[in-house]
């Protein structure tokens, strides 16, 4: 009926998360890598003073095979840290929703499969949250 209409039209507000972790650029890799697993998150968008300039995921971290390195996390890191830039890791070609979209937006965008989260931004292209795939679910388990 129509209030299903209503649902989907509603603002990307209701969802939006704004008690954000965001990294910058110039941090180290080993520090974004600790963000992960300390708050047990998969996506952080990375900044450069307020304005975003990509989105870094757990997986482009972990992802990263290094042969003939043990187990050992301080090995690891000074690795990391060594051979790569968070900008070389994250992902540039951001899909963003404006703070004005819907969730039908968002599930859209989302649907798409390629990315999990994405950052919303205002109409200065500064960081205005983040929609995760989860947010999503969690908002629409509510309406069955």
């Amino acid at each position: 009926g129509n209030e299903e209409c209503m649902k989907k039209n509603e603002s990307i507000e209701k969802i939006i998360n704004r008690d954000l972790e965001t990294v910058h650029t110039g941090m180290a890799i080993s520090d974004v890598r600790k963000l992960f697993v300390q708050k047990g998150i998969h996506h952080v968008p990375v900044v450069s003073g307020e304005k975003l300039v990509g989105i870094i995921s757990a997986s482009d971290i972990l992802g990263i095979s290094v042969d003939g390195i043990g187990a050992d996390q301080r090995e690891m890191d000074a690795y990391l840290d060594h051979r790569f830039s968070i900008e070389e890791l994250m992902t540039q070609k951001l899909k963003t929703l404006p703070v004005k979209s819907t969730i039908a937006d968002a599930a859209e965008l989302l649907s798409e499969g390629s990315f999990h989260a994405a950052p919303v931004v205002d109409d200065q292209g500064c960081l205005a949250g983040l929609v995760t795939s989860t947010d999503l679910i969690r908002y629409l388990r509510k309406l069955f």
